[in-house]
């Protein structure tokens, strides 16, 4: 009788033991597969855009003050993986600011509005992981740091891998973005868009 209750105890300690950690355990990883990450790393607001055919550069500099100390009116600087960024949205082979140039990416296609809002994001996730369809009142461009890319629009699907990038399409494009590839997904995001509207909206594929 005395080994059946030992036993009995064990059992119910056990029990007790794996509804205590279930309850301290974060998410499960099979819950948290999936999730497309995108994080706003820095954005300023401009009345003006330089004339002609917009093309961003993007450039390395040994510290963030340096990439700072350098950037222009249309220029945002931001540390990212590690390494200091200078975004710069200006005409096709402008002169670097004194940093490494990483590449030049363009056309980005043409915007009017009374007010224009730069914006720098990353995009992340492990294999599968896309966005909900939606659009922006102004272009979205990428550079890949890792992985590979893919987007979704009317047009077609699209796909860039590391050291690669896409110069984004027209305001009002509806698109859905995600991981083609069979690693994590890193990838800078650069925005120039109609600031008075609505950053992001629901869109969907006819």
């Amino acid at each position: 009788m005395k080994l059946r209750t030992s036993g009995t105890r064990r059992v119910v300690v056990l029990a007790l033991s794996l509804c205590l950690t279930a309850v301290l355990l974060p998410p499960s990883v099979a819950e948290a597969q999936g999730k497309f990450v995108v994080t706003k790393i820095t954005e300023k607001r401009v009345k003006q855009l330089p004339a002609g055919p917009l093309y961003w550069e993007l450039e390395n500099f040994p510290t963030l003050a340096q990439a700072q100390a350098a950037a222009g009116e249309t220029s945002l600087a931001a540390e990212v993986r590690g390494k200091a960024w200078l975004f710069t949205l200006g005409p096709r082979n402008g002169p670097t600011r004194g940093g490494t140039k990483v590449a030049e990416i363009g056309p980005v296609p043409p915007i009017s509005a009374p007010e224009y809002l730069l914006r720098i994001n990353t995009g992340s996730g492990p294999p599968g992981a896309r966005t909900s369809v939606h659009m922006h009142p102004g272009a979205e461009t990428f550079y890949v740091l890792a992985g590979q890319l893919g987007q979704k629009t009317p047009d077609g699907v699209s796909h860039v891998d590391a050291g690669q990038s896409m110069p984004g399409h027209s305001p009002g494009m509806p698109m859905e973005v995600f991981n083609s590839g069979t690693s994590d997904l890193t990838t800078l995001v650069m925005f120039v868009v109609d600031a008075t509207k609505p950053f992001s909206s629901p869109a969907r594929f006819e």
